[in-house]
């Protein structure tokens, strides 16, 4: 080693172990040490960034466990081939659309596609590449099971919509269904985490089919109790017709008895001779009654009190006192009795009454159901088309008496 005249010889210490002098390190640059303080910095914000985002993921997987843990004893499906459903929330129950056969298939379609979509993993889409403790692993696991959780709160919330869903309300079901959809895209955007347009699209079309077998339900139980309506009125009118006869028949024997008796002594009675030909046409016209189901009465009713001044019921009946069904309709379910505009008989009252029916169509109260029969309409109105489909009408009263209105209408207690 080489040594500057004048310089002091150096101490054993100086030396590495090797036997070579240690060189000093030069003095650290200002800037490097500025820009390695803030890269320290950096990572411990973004880890406490990354600790704080890990903590809010356990807190909705706890909230989400809870939530779905509360029911789950109640929802427990027995059957092993569908463990898979399970976790995500699809259980098989008594859904509403198995009652009707023309929607029974389409509801097997429905679920088969649903559990297709649900084996498959293409129910809800996540991100692959998400990180958790900077192991991959960790972070495939993670969304996998928050992604299981996320979907069974969604189907959660689209059975409910079903099992709580009223015919005509399916736009407030998919509205419901559709925040449920946002609120797990927001949770779940860490990860790129969202329920599958398709499944969506398929939960939607579930909750409108349902909605429409209660409507359909709805509408048949109503044609049921119209038609069983229908078969007790037909069958009061049966028993009418037969009393009829047989109070007639006994009548003509009497006649017939009497005018026998009359006949032996010599004599005679007009009168009696008048009559009998009176029973025998009654006969007939029983007799054709009974025989053609087409044959009755159409009336034109209304009930200002009930319904306002400009609504009229245009109806049908096959009594032998049509009055009869008009005070029928005036019982206990309106608070007036309705008044007659004019009762008219056809041999074809059927036709009639369904050409009335039509013409009027546009202005029926309820659009819904066509069996309903009131209009708005005036009796001027009505018996202008009656007109023109009978060419004559031997009554007919535009103007309704509404007396037991006009006698209450003046006692109400004034309204706010």
């Amino acid at each position: 080693m080489w040594l500057a005249e004048g310089d002091p010889a150096p101490s054993p210490d100086a030396h590495t172990p090797s036997g070579q002098p240690s060189l000093p390190s030069p003095a650290e640059p200002a800037s490097t040490a500025v820009v390695r303080e803030r890269r320290s910095a950096r990572l411990k914000a973004d880890g406490d960034s990354r600790d704080e985002k890990i903590d809010s993921l356990e807190a909705t997987i706890r909230d989400l466990r809870a939530a779905l843990n509360s029911g789950a004893d109640e929802q427990v499906v027995p059957l092993d081939d569908e463990r898979v459903l399970q976790e995500v929330g699809i259980y098989r129950y008594h859904h509403p659309l198995e009652d009707a056969a023309a929607y029974k298939e389409r509801l097997k379609d429905i679920e088969a596609r649903i559990a297709g979509l649900v084996r498959s993993g293409r129910a809800i889409e996540r991100s692959n590449m998400f990180t958790f403790d900077n192991s991959l692993a960790k972070g495939r696991k993670m969304t996998d099971d928050l992604s299981k959780l996320m979907l069974r709160a969604y189907n959660a919330e689209a059975d409910n919509s079903i099992r709580s869903l009223r015919a005509g309300n399916a736009e407030t079901a998919k509205r419901r269904l559709e925040k449920s959809r946002d609120a797990i895209a927001k949770l779940g955007s860490m990860m790129e985490m969202r329920i599958a347009p398709g499944f969506h699209s398929l939960r939607e079309e579930e909750i409108e089919l349902t909605a429409d077998w209660l409507m359909k339900k709805q509408e048949e139980r109503e044609r049921e109790r119209d038609e069983r309506a229908q078969l007790r009125e037909e069958r009061r009118v049966q028993q009418e017709l037969d009393a009829e006869r047989e109070r007639l028949d006994k009548e003509r024997a009497l006649i017939q008895q009497t005018l026998a008796q009359l006949h032996r002594s010599g004599q005679s009675d007009a009168d009696l001779e008048h009559r009998l030909l009176a029973i025998d046409d009654a006969i007939a016209q029983n007799d054709f009654r009974a025989a053609n189901i087409r044959a009755g009465y159409v009336y034109v009713i209304s009930n200002r009190g009930a319904f306002g001044p400009d609504v009229v019921k245009i109806g049908l009946t096959r009594r032998l006192e049509p009055l009869d069904r008009v005070s029928e309709l005036s019982g206990a379910s309106v608070p007036f009795r309705f008044d007659v505009h004019t009762i008219y008989f056809s041999e074809d009252a059927v036709t009639l009454e369904t050409q009335l029916h039509r013409h009027f169509a546009a202005r029926a109260l309820n659009q819904a159901n066509s069996r309903k029969e009131f209009f708005f309409a005036t009796p001027a109105e009505v018996r202008e088309v009656l007109l023109q489909k009978v060419g004559a009408l031997l009554e007919f009263r535009e103007d309704a008496d509404a007396t037991e209105y006009l006698q209450s209408v003046g006692a109400w207690p004034s309204r706010p």
